[in-house]
């Protein structure tokens, strides 16, 4: 017998069905072009993954729907919320589910399950896929007219990629299946929603599809994505209705944004803002800088290809520096102004992990690098709320008060703790769910387990997105060196550094914060030492009416970190 949210998930299938059969197509579909003008030339691997100018094509698929999420007192609790369909073994594993052009257009040779990672280590293309293991689009597969497509003419051809039937992509058009998706992102809602990680001069086709709320029948609920505060000049791909669109249930769109700034952002639905986001849609995206890919041994000043040459070109993002001849005084608009002293030496070198250093911001002088860097995203939950909208009796929206407070999903002590092994690949797993269809959901897939290798630093990309409290953190022992705010690093146009140490910072709904814990002093940091990162209002070191929880963490200084499960080793 079917459950109702199988009954659900069945009614909305054979709906899509039906409608695919009449129309010729589905009404969900995903884009992602393996070549555009400004990276005209298909990265197929690993090996040629990076255009010569700069950047590269990377996409991600996500669902919006409904799910439920574990408090750390046991209870669950009820989610609007989106899901990861693609990606799922990154996202399975603490990572963001943004995935290369040549991984997302991917078909799988099975049924999609989720935590199903793509093995990134190898260079041929595709890469091979993992024994139950998947980070392509779900659903993705080819379109059936592709044979007779007369784009694949000789006269009219389309990218070999999609006409030749020797090739690994051929007929994928953005056509999809409904069933996997449906089977995957029914009932799959994340907190926070799946994390998005981009590289400056990117191109980035983010779909969204709607895959419809299971438990609310009767909400017939558009969703839409609003990264707020991204310099996105096109109010199309805004995300709020009114000068952009919203999406349907058994719809999709792609939106397309190009990357121009480094930092950490903050994206949600902005569908009834105070509802939707109270109820979990809300996520992060961060923006990693030109100088990160500065090769080792290489000069921010004097490389073409990355560097500050490369940021001068670009209006959007040029710096001038002073005693620049042709521009004495830098825009007041430039996001990262280079420093007034321009280091003699060198500064890419490799970290301790031995990989090429990696920095928050085009600092130019070495000031925001790190060694291991996590996403931290402070929410809360009013639990009344929560319930309410599970049924058929909405509470207004003054009546709003948190009980729960959440770092990435969890309160203490579930920031901590390890949560499930998937199949050995990570120690860090995601918190599952059991649904209402009888299966367990990865519904929190990232902790908050603070790792820091012994003399190194850790950069936590902090933002909140709670609707109705301002929330602070405050960590004891190892100062907080502030170096962004809300994605802009902090330095004034002269080129003066205005970071500050501080112990807590305060941040409320819509603020980010780039902070860097710096361990790198042996004589006071050493293998095994805990620190905590807690609120310090006491009313937030709670799980609804259980004492001793709450938005807090741990700190732990490792003889080294895994730089990609951030495990300690």
């Amino acid at each position: 017998m079917l459950n109702f949210s199988q009954f659900g998930r069945l009614v909305i299938a054979l709906s899509l069905a039906l409608y695919a059969m009449s129309a010729g197509a589905t009404s969900f579909r995903v884009q992602c072009p393996m070549s555009t003008t400004l990276h005209p030339t298909p990265p197929l691997s690993a090996a040629d993954n990076q255009n010569p100018i700069g950047g590269s094509i990377k996409c991600q698929q996500i669902g919006g729907g409904d799910g439920f999420a574990t408090m750390a007192d046991g209870n669950q609790i009820y989610l609007f919320a989106f899901g990861p369909l693609s990606g799922l073994g990154d996202m399975a594993a603490g990572q963001p589910g943004t995935e290369p052009a040549w991984v997302f257009d991917q078909v799988d040779p099975s049924s999609p399950q989720v935590g199903d990672p793509v093995d990134q280590s190898s260079t041929a293309s595709p890469a091979p896929i993992k024994p139950g293991f998947f980070n392509g689009a779900v659903g993705l597969t080819q379109d059936p007219q592709v044979s007779t497509d007369p784009d694949c003419s000789a006269s009219n051809p389309k990218p070999p990629s999609y006409c030749n039937p020797s090739s690994p992509y051929y007929g994928l058009d953005g056509f999809v299946d409904p069933r996997p998706i449906m089977d995957v992102g029914v009932m799959n809602g994340n907190e926070p929603a799946p994390t998005m990680a981009i590289d400056e001069d990117d191109e980035f086709f983010l779909t969204l599809t709607n895959v419809g709320m299971i438990m609310r029948p009767d909400l017939f609920e558009q969703h839409t994505v609003h990264f707020h505060g991204y310099p996105n000049a096109s109010a199309f791909y805004d995300g709020v209705p009114d000068p952009s669109v919203a999406i349907n249930i058994g719809g999709s769109m792609t939106y397309y944004y190009l990357a121009p700034d480094a930092g950490t952002y903050i994206w949600h639905c902005h569908i009834t803002p105070p509802e939707h986001l109270q109820m979990g849609m809300v996520g992060q995206i961060y923006v990693r800088p030109r100088q990160d890919r500065v090769p080792a041994g290489g000069n921010l000043y004097t490389d073409t290809t990355v560097g500050v040459l490369a940021q001068q070109k670009d209006p959007r993002t040029a710096c001038y520096p002073q005693g620049d001849t042709n521009h004495t005084d830098p825009d007041i608009l430039c996001s990262a102004p280079l420093p007034a002293v321009v280091p003699a030496s060198d500064i890419h070198a490799n970290n301790l992990s031995g990989q090429p250093t990696h920095y928050t911001y085009n600092d130019g002088d070495g000031s925001t690098a790190y060694d291991v860097d996590y996403p931290i995203q402070m929410h809360g939950f009013d639990p009344n709320f929560h319930f309410v909208g599970m049924t058929f009796n909405p509470e207004p929206f003054t009546d709003m008060k948190d009980k729960y407070f959440l770092l990435n999903g969890r309160s203490y002590p579930d920031t901590v703790s390890p949560a499930n092994y998937i199949s050995g690949w990570t120690p860090y797993g995601p918190m599952t769910t059991q649904s209402t269809d009888g299966t367990q959901h990865d519904s929190q897939p990232l902790p908050s387990l603070i790792n820091i290798p012994v003399g190194g630093k850790a950069l936590l990309r902090i933002s909140d997105l709670d609707v109705t409290e301002e929330d602070t953190l405050a960590s004891l022992g190892i100062p907080m060196h502030v170096i962004g705010y809300n994605a802009k690093l902090l330095r004034d146009q002269a080129g003066n550094n205005m970071d500050y140490y501080t112990n807590s910072i305060t941040l409320g709904g819509g603020e980010s914060a780039d902070i860097i814990l710096d361990a790198s002093d042996t004589t006071k940091y050493q293998v095994g030492q805990t620190f905590y990162i807690y609120s310090p209002n006491l009313d937030h070191l709670s799980n609804d009416a259980e004492n001793f929880g709450g938005m807090m963490t741990e700190i732990h200084i490792c003889n080294a970190v895994d730089p990609t499960t951030k495990a300690c080793s």
